[in-house]
């Protein structure tokens, strides 16, 4: 992987609920190889059904890489899904592997596929500074500092995103660097491998519907139950993974603040307003080609004409 020609790498990308897990295992099925997960919540021990993790069976006969990595308490972010997932391509382009990237979160995408700029590990103090102005003062507060400080930084990021907000802001504060200038600086240009980036495209009413559907079928599948017994582990309700979409409207019902229904109506929307921005990521990278999950065989053809370019 260090000299000669690049090795190649298919990404099939997607918002939640688009449909890359059944349109993935056909293509992997059909081409041979295996997949690297880039959904950064299916890396959590313990955490399937929330997560829409492929069952055993729609895995039965293709490893899938980077899938149960790690308990909800251990860290994980984006640096070090880059580091195991080089390891797993190394292994695999020494095995002769083709390999799928299959996921919904766009930036552990990018940071495979460009690497990461370098800036200073969080602070503990600065971050608990933070979190506590966000509890006290509110979302809206902090979103505008940082709109203040680098309005092309929170473009990009959603007023209700904690965690990209106030990472935003610490490293505003740490580096006194805009963090638009620093991505801007790097432009996510350590590139060691040929890819070919597929994305689906889904009719936004019936990604919404989709959704809806989906969200039903959890609940119907025991995500309260999954919460419950997360919680009954030690595992906090305050613990980033806990806090993703489904897990925390579980969370709050439990704590007695929403009724079951106003928790699963509020899942839905946190949903839906969760793929729109998945949506908005993908469109703003011109790399990714569109294809709709029906089409199987223009995907393959595409596939195919990348591999033997």
């Amino acid at each position: 992987m260090d000299g000669g020609r690049k090795p190649k790498i298919v990404v099939l990308a997607g918002a939640t609920a688009s449909g890359k897990t059944n349109l993935a295992i056909e293509l992997v099925r059909r081409l041979g190889g295996e997949v690297i997960n880039a959904d950064s919540m299916q890396v959590y021990r313990g955490m399937d059904i929330g997560t829409a993790k492929p069952s055993l069976e729609e895995r039965r006969g293709i490893p899938h890489h980077l899938m149960d990595v790690v308990d909800p308490d251990q860290p994980f972010n984006a640096a070090i899904f880059r580091s195991m997932a080089l390891s797993v391509c190394r292994d695999m382009e020494a095995r002769g592997k083709g390999c799928f990237v299959v996921g919904g979160t766009g930036l552990y995408i990018k940071a495979l596929l460009g690497g990461l700029f370098h800036c200073p590990p969080s602070d503990p103090q600065l971050r608990a500074d933070l979190n506590r102005a966000w509890e006290e003062e509110g979302p809206a507060r902090l979103y505008q500092r940082l709109k203040e400080q680098d309005p092309e930084a929170a473009r990009k990021i959603h007023p209700h995103d904690r965690v990209r907000v106030l990472r935003a802001l610490e490293i505003l504060a740490l580096t006194r660097d805009r963090p638009s200038e620093l991505s801007l600086r790097h432009a996510f240009k350590s590139r060691i491998f040929a890819s070919l980036k597929l994305v689906l495209s889904v009719e936004r009413e019936k990604l919404y519907r989709r959704i809806n559907d989906r969200c039903d079928a959890m609940m119907e599948a025991g995500l309260l139950h999954e919460t419950e017994d997360l919680l009954s582990r030690g595992y906090s309700g305050d613990l980033k993974p806990m806090k993703a979409i489904g897990y925390r409207h579980m969370v709050r019902y439990l704590q007695g603040e929403w009724s079951l229904a106003e928790a699963v109506l509020r899942f839905k929307r946190d949903t839906r307003r969760y793929a729109k921005r998945q949506v908005t990521w993908f469109k703003s990278d011109p790399q990714y080609v569109w294809i709709t999950p029906d089409d199987a065989d223009g995907a393959l053809d595409k596939i195919h004409r990348f591999l033997s370019s």
